[in-house]
């Protein structure tokens, strides 16, 4: 099995491989002169955050104890049993039902 490889600290820098500069580039970039930062960049270009986006309201982690044979039956009923245990509960407390990825 292979294992995954980690992105490099150091990102591949190729000029064939870079976007055609805009004007709005150009406007924001360093300028260097003979490696000595004459102006430094304003902004940034790039958005360097991985993963998916943060949600509004995402839900918790928790340590909750409930009766065996309540557990039983939830994961009993398959893959899912988290989100209908989750389902039960808003239902019990009058909540409105949460839309899928809020």
């Amino acid at each position: 099995m292979q294992r995954k490889r980690k992105p490099s600290k150091a990102p591949w820098i190729d000029p064939d491989d870079g976007p055609p500069l805009t004007k709005e580039m150009v406007r924001r970039g360093q300028i260097a002169v003979g490696g000595k930062i004459v102006r430094p960049a304003d902004g940034v270009l790039v958005n360097d955050r991985r993963g998916r986006p943060r949600m509004a309201n995402p839900k918790q982690a928790i340590k909750l104890r409930l009766d065996a044979d309540l557990l039983a039956h939830f994961r009993a009923s398959g893959p899912g049993w988290q989100t209908r245990i989750n389902t039960a509960l808003r239902k019990a407390a009058r909540l409105p039902a949460r839309q899928a990825g809020r």
